[in-house]
Protein backbone atom coordinates (compact mmCIF):
# COMPACT_ATOMS: atom_id res chain seq x y z
CA UNK A 1 0.00 0.00 0.00
CA UNK A 2 1.09 3.41 -1.00
CA UNK A 3 0.47 6.26 1.76
CA UNK A 4 0.63 9.49 2.31
CA UNK A 5 1.37 11.12 6.12
CA UNK A 6 0.61 13.78 7.66
CA UNK A 7 2.14 14.10 11.19
CA UNK A 8 4.69 15.31 13.63
CA UNK A 9 6.85 13.43 16.54
CA UNK A 10 4.41 12.45 18.16
CA UNK A 11 3.60 10.47 15.55
CA UNK A 12 6.73 9.01 14.92
CA UNK A 13 5.89 5.76 15.85
CA UNK A 14 2.54 5.26 13.87
CA UNK A 15 4.84 6.51 11.00
CA UNK A 16 7.75 3.15 11.48
CA UNK A 17 4.57 0.65 12.42
CA UNK A 18 3.30 1.15 8.85
CA UNK A 19 6.69 0.84 7.39
CA UNK A 20 7.49 -2.46 8.85
CA UNK A 21 4.04 -3.70 7.64
CA UNK A 22 5.49 -3.09 4.05
CA UNK A 23 3.26 0.10 3.76
CA UNK A 24 5.49 2.36 1.05
CA UNK A 25 5.35 6.08 2.05
CA UNK A 26 5.30 8.50 -0.47
CA UNK A 27 5.24 11.62 0.58
CA UNK A 28 4.73 13.14 4.38
CA UNK A 29 2.93 16.51 5.25
CA UNK A 30 3.33 18.01 8.42
CA UNK A 31 3.15 21.92 10.16
CA UNK A 32 5.55 24.46 11.23
CA UNK A 33 7.20 23.96 14.56
CA UNK A 34 5.55 26.09 16.80
CA UNK A 35 5.87 24.12 20.35
CA UNK A 36 7.08 20.85 21.50
CA UNK A 37 3.59 19.47 20.38
CA UNK A 38 4.73 19.94 16.65
CA UNK A 39 7.88 18.87 16.82
CA UNK A 40 8.79 17.08 13.07
CA UNK A 41 12.53 16.76 13.23
CA UNK A 42 12.76 12.80 13.39
CA UNK A 43 9.70 12.22 11.39
CA UNK A 44 11.28 14.52 8.57
CA UNK A 45 14.53 12.85 8.98
CA UNK A 46 13.07 9.30 8.50
CA UNK A 47 11.13 10.61 5.21
CA UNK A 48 14.00 12.10 4.13
CA UNK A 49 15.91 8.67 4.52
CA UNK A 50 12.79 7.27 2.64
CA UNK A 51 13.57 9.93 -0.33
CA UNK A 52 10.23 11.41 0.26
CA UNK A 53 8.49 14.50 -0.24
CA UNK A 54 7.99 16.84 2.36
CA UNK A 55 5.49 19.72 2.54
CA UNK A 56 5.32 22.04 5.33
CA UNK A 57 2.28 24.04 3.98
CA UNK A 58 -1.51 23.42 4.52
CA UNK A 59 -2.18 20.59 2.13
CA UNK A 60 -4.98 21.45 -1.10
CA UNK A 61 -6.65 19.63 -3.87
CA UNK A 62 -3.51 20.18 -5.81
CA UNK A 63 -1.66 18.37 -3.48
CA UNK A 64 -3.98 15.20 -3.89
CA UNK A 65 -4.14 15.65 -8.18
CA UNK A 66 0.20 14.87 -6.97
CA UNK A 67 -0.75 12.10 -4.65
CA UNK A 68 -2.95 10.50 -7.02
CA UNK A 69 -0.10 11.25 -9.86
CA UNK A 70 2.31 9.70 -7.83
CA UNK A 71 -0.32 6.17 -7.45
CA UNK A 72 -0.99 7.16 -3.84
CA UNK A 73 -3.85 4.53 -2.44
CA UNK A 74 -4.45 6.54 0.91
CA UNK A 75 -3.74 9.39 3.00
CA UNK A 76 -2.72 8.37 6.50
CA UNK A 77 -3.16 10.90 9.51
CA UNK A 78 -1.19 10.98 12.59
CA UNK A 79 -1.90 14.56 13.81
CA UNK A 80 -2.30 17.71 11.57
CA UNK A 81 -3.54 21.67 12.21
CA UNK A 82 -5.63 21.96 9.71
CA UNK A 83 -8.52 20.09 7.65
CA UNK A 84 -8.09 17.55 5.03
CA UNK A 85 -9.67 18.49 1.61
CA UNK A 86 -12.07 16.39 0.07
CA UNK A 87 -9.77 13.02 -1.11
CA UNK A 88 -12.66 10.84 -2.45
CA UNK A 89 -11.75 12.07 -6.24
CA UNK A 90 -8.33 11.07 -5.82
CA UNK A 91 -7.36 8.87 -3.39
CA UNK A 92 -8.69 5.34 -2.56
CA UNK A 93 -8.82 5.49 0.82
CA UNK A 94 -8.06 8.37 3.98
CA UNK A 95 -7.99 7.65 7.59
CA UNK A 96 -7.18 9.12 10.99
CA UNK A 97 -5.61 7.85 13.97
CA UNK A 98 -7.43 9.92 16.74
CA UNK A 99 -6.78 9.84 20.06
CA UNK A 100 -9.83 9.43 21.93
CA UNK A 101 -12.54 6.59 22.38
CA UNK A 102 -14.21 8.01 19.63
CA UNK A 103 -17.26 9.24 18.70
CA UNK A 104 -16.33 10.59 22.70
CA UNK A 105 -13.73 12.79 22.83
CA UNK A 106 -14.23 14.29 18.73
CA UNK A 107 -12.03 17.37 18.89
CA UNK A 108 -8.47 18.93 17.95
CA UNK A 109 -7.28 18.12 21.73
CA UNK A 110 -9.11 15.47 23.83
CA UNK A 111 -6.09 14.04 26.02
CA UNK A 112 -6.53 17.66 28.40
CA UNK A 113 -9.94 16.09 29.47
CA UNK A 114 -9.26 12.95 29.50
CA UNK A 115 -7.74 13.43 32.69
CA UNK A 116 -9.93 16.80 33.72
CA UNK A 117 -13.13 14.23 33.58
CA UNK A 118 -11.24 11.23 34.99
CA UNK A 119 -11.76 8.46 32.87
CA UNK A 120 -10.48 5.26 33.71
CA UNK A 121 -10.48 3.92 29.94
CA UNK A 122 -9.07 5.73 27.08
CA UNK A 123 -8.24 4.77 23.56
CA UNK A 124 -6.99 5.45 19.91
CA UNK A 125 -9.23 5.12 17.11
CA UNK A 126 -8.88 4.69 13.80
CA UNK A 127 -11.96 6.37 11.62
CA UNK A 128 -12.88 7.07 7.91
CA UNK A 129 -11.84 10.69 7.41
CA UNK A 130 -15.12 12.39 6.74
CA UNK A 131 -15.82 16.11 6.00
CA UNK A 132 -17.14 17.12 9.29
CA UNK A 133 -14.02 16.52 12.21
CA UNK A 134 -13.56 12.85 13.54
CA UNK A 135 -17.26 11.70 12.57
CA UNK A 136 -15.84 8.84 10.20
CA UNK A 137 -17.09 5.33 9.93
CA UNK A 138 -14.75 3.20 12.35
CA UNK A 139 -12.53 0.69 11.72
CA UNK A 140 -10.73 -0.47 15.02
CA UNK A 141 -9.57 1.14 18.09
CA UNK A 142 -7.12 0.18 20.51
CA UNK A 143 -7.98 0.47 23.90
CA UNK A 144 -6.02 0.89 27.17
CA UNK A 145 -6.63 2.23 31.02
CA UNK A 146 -5.82 5.18 32.50
CA UNK A 147 -4.17 5.68 36.55
CA UNK A 148 -6.13 7.49 39.05
CA UNK A 149 -3.42 10.16 38.85
CA UNK A 150 -2.60 10.04 35.17
CA UNK A 151 -0.74 12.89 34.00
CA UNK A 152 -0.27 14.52 30.72
CA UNK A 153 3.07 13.10 29.77
CA UNK A 154 2.30 9.58 30.61
CA UNK A 155 -1.07 9.66 28.65
CA UNK A 156 0.87 11.19 25.68
CA UNK A 157 3.30 8.21 26.01
CA UNK A 158 0.22 5.91 25.81
CA UNK A 159 -1.25 7.08 23.09
CA UNK A 160 1.84 6.58 20.92
CA UNK A 161 2.24 3.20 21.85
CA UNK A 162 -1.71 2.39 20.66
CA UNK A 163 -1.16 4.29 17.80
CA UNK A 164 2.00 1.97 16.88
CA UNK A 165 -0.39 -1.09 17.69
CA UNK A 166 -3.75 -0.08 15.73
CA UNK A 167 -1.21 1.16 12.99
CA UNK A 168 0.21 -2.72 12.75
CA UNK A 169 -3.69 -4.45 13.03
CA UNK A 170 -4.60 -1.84 10.83
CA UNK A 171 -2.10 -2.54 8.51
CA UNK A 172 -2.39 -6.32 8.37
CA UNK A 173 -6.35 -6.32 7.90
CA UNK A 174 -6.91 -3.05 5.99
CA UNK A 175 -9.43 -4.21 3.33
CA UNK A 176 -11.67 -6.16 5.81
CA UNK A 177 -11.57 -3.31 8.42
CA UNK A 178 -12.35 -0.63 5.79
CA UNK A 179 -14.90 -3.04 4.33
CA UNK A 180 -16.80 -3.74 7.41
CA UNK A 181 -16.11 0.27 9.40
CA UNK A 182 -19.04 1.52 11.97
CA UNK A 183 -20.68 4.22 11.56
CA UNK A 184 -20.64 6.23 14.52
CA UNK A 185 -23.25 7.57 16.43
CA UNK A 186 -24.24 9.69 19.48
CA UNK A 187 -20.72 10.92 21.25
CA UNK A 188 -19.79 14.59 22.07
CA UNK A 189 -17.35 17.02 20.57
CA UNK A 190 -14.99 18.81 22.67
CA UNK A 191 -13.10 21.96 21.29
CA UNK A 192 -9.94 23.31 22.03
CA UNK A 193 -9.47 24.33 25.60
CA UNK A 194 -8.86 28.38 26.82
CA UNK A 195 -7.25 30.34 29.06
CA UNK A 196 -9.79 29.71 31.45
CA UNK A 197 -9.73 26.29 31.87
CA UNK A 198 -5.62 26.68 32.80
CA UNK A 199 -6.22 28.84 34.84
CA UNK A 200 -5.92 28.49 38.61
CA UNK A 201 -8.52 29.68 41.41
CA UNK A 202 -6.82 29.26 44.32
CA UNK A 203 -10.12 29.03 46.42
CA UNK A 204 -10.63 25.65 44.62
CA UNK A 205 -9.76 22.48 46.86
CA UNK A 206 -5.91 20.98 46.17
CA UNK A 207 -7.95 18.40 44.25
CA UNK A 208 -8.76 20.22 41.50
CA UNK A 209 -5.95 22.23 40.86
CA UNK A 210 -4.00 18.73 40.91
CA UNK A 211 -6.05 17.90 37.92
CA UNK A 212 -5.15 20.40 36.08
CA UNK A 213 -1.95 20.61 36.64
CA UNK A 214 -2.22 16.59 35.97
CA UNK A 215 -3.99 17.69 32.42
CA UNK A 216 -2.24 20.42 31.33
CA UNK A 217 1.57 19.17 32.20
CA UNK A 218 3.70 20.74 29.14
CA UNK A 219 1.34 22.93 28.02
CA UNK A 220 1.30 24.87 30.91
CA UNK A 221 -1.37 25.89 34.04
CA UNK A 222 -1.75 30.09 34.44
CA UNK A 223 -2.05 31.68 38.01
CA UNK A 224 -1.63 35.14 39.12
CA UNK A 225 0.59 35.54 42.22
CA UNK A 226 0.92 39.03 44.00
CA UNK A 227 -0.24 40.32 40.73
CA UNK A 228 2.03 39.01 38.20
CA UNK A 229 0.52 36.39 36.14
CA UNK A 230 3.10 33.11 35.50
CA UNK A 231 3.19 30.01 33.10
CA UNK A 232 3.60 27.01 35.22
CA UNK A 233 5.60 23.91 34.02
CA UNK A 234 5.66 21.86 37.05
CA UNK A 235 4.22 21.68 40.84
CA UNK A 236 2.08 19.37 43.09
CA UNK A 237 -0.10 19.79 45.65
CA UNK A 238 -1.09 18.91 49.38
CA UNK A 239 -3.87 18.59 51.70
CA UNK A 240 -3.08 20.68 54.88
CA UNK A 241 -6.00 22.76 57.28
CA UNK A 242 -4.48 26.46 57.50
CA UNK A 243 -5.79 29.94 58.44
CA UNK A 244 -3.96 31.79 55.20
CA UNK A 245 -6.21 33.39 52.47
CA UNK A 246 -6.17 31.13 49.25
CA UNK A 247 -3.79 32.88 46.72
CA UNK A 248 -1.30 33.71 49.65
CA UNK A 249 2.55 32.79 49.40
CA UNK A 250 3.49 31.61 52.45
CA UNK A 251 7.16 30.10 51.54
CA UNK A 252 9.43 30.79 48.96
CA UNK A 253 12.68 28.66 48.66
CA UNK A 254 14.92 29.39 45.65
CA UNK A 255 11.90 29.61 42.73
CA UNK A 256 10.00 27.33 44.24
CA UNK A 257 6.74 29.35 45.48
CA UNK A 258 4.18 27.84 47.91
CA UNK A 259 0.72 29.24 47.76
CA UNK A 260 -2.28 28.61 49.93
CA UNK A 261 -5.80 26.83 48.41
CA UNK A 262 -8.72 26.35 50.01
CA UNK A 263 -7.98 23.41 51.54
CA UNK A 264 -4.08 22.77 51.07
CA UNK A 265 -0.65 24.26 49.56
CA UNK A 266 0.16 24.24 46.04
CA UNK A 267 4.33 24.32 45.58
CA UNK A 268 5.25 25.41 41.75
CA UNK A 269 8.22 24.19 41.44
CA UNK A 270 8.55 25.41 37.60
CA UNK A 271 7.46 28.83 36.12
CA UNK A 272 8.34 31.71 33.92
CA UNK A 273 6.30 35.22 34.18
CA UNK A 274 4.22 36.45 31.54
Amino acid sequence: MRFAFAGCDRDLSLFKALIAEEWEPVQLFSVPEINHLSTNKDLLALAQAKKNSIQLSRMNEHDLVGLREMQCDILVVGSYNWRIPEWKNYLSYAINFHPAPLPLGRGPYPIVNAILQSHKIWAVTCHKIAPDFDTGEILDSEVFPLLPHEIHDSLEIKIQIAKSKLASRIAKNFPALWQDAQIQTGGEYWPLFKDDDKTIDFAQPVYNIDRQLRAFGPIECIARINDNKILIKAGYVWPEPHSHVPGQVIHVSGKTVVIACKDGFLAVTDWYSV
